[in-house]
């Protein structure tokens, strides 16, 4: 994958509230906080560059992006984080503005017949089989028709994570679906297992909120 295009603007787009998150959650100085980033951007262009192209079909493109930026944070750190840290740190810099227009923008659509055509066609592509950074996935409709969930059985983040020895901290990006979902209003996430906590899947259930 190149460092230009989306992961370019991914970095530039989060750079600053995942500077600013350093200093909220782990107490580290302005200039401290920007010593880490200035460290991190190298170790991010690098991860980038090892990764191969996603297909144009693929929507999970972003999210692997995203742990490239995560796992370069936490590789120019001077202690590692632990789980409940790295929580924290990656919903306070993951929920920017820009982020909170799009799920604001996803939960307009949720469950529209659009958004169900596309988790179709995502199941369908199986992309993991051909790249290991992405995700394989089935979509499974609930019989009440009251949303439905989104079950994972290859994960990319839980891949590259691995191979840098942060395997541990996947779970911190894992929270993230609750808050995603939450910001975009129209869903309640539910969750049972996910793959690096030993699940036999990850399971995304999106269940349409009532109306009263």
């Amino acid at each position: 994958m190149k460092y230009s295009g989306m992961p370019a603007c991914m970095w530039l787009l989060y750079r600053k509230s995942f500077q600013k998150a350093l200093v909220m959650c782990f107490g580290k100085s302005h200039n401290e906080a920007r010593q880490i980033m200035t460290h991190a951007k190298p170790r991010y262009r690098e991860i980038i560059g090892r990764l191969p192209e996603f297909e144009k079909a693929d929507r999970f493109k972003p999210n692997i992006v995203n742990c490239a930026i995560l796992t370069s944070v936490f590789l120019s750190m001077d202690r590692r984080p632990t789980v409940e840290e790295a929580t924290r740190y990656y919903e306070l810099a993951m929920t920017n503005f820009s982020t909170r227009a799009f799920c604001r923008m996803g939960g307009k659509n949720k469950f529209k017949d659009k958004d169900i055509e596309g988790m179709k066609k995502t199941a369908a592509l199986h992309a993991a089989d051909r790249n290991p950074y992405s995700w394989n996935m089935d979509f499974l409709p609930y019989e009440d028709n009251s949303g439905y969930e989104a079950r994972f059985t290859k994960c990319g983040i839980c891949v590259l994570m691995k191979e840098y020895g942060l395997y541990d901290l996947v779970p911190a990006m894992c929270h993230l679906d609750y808050t995603m979902s939450e910001l975009g209003g129209a869903s309640d996430f539910v969750r049972e297992f996910t793959l690096a906590s030993g699940g036999p899947y990850c399971d995304c259930g999106y269940r349409k909120k009532s109306r009263i």
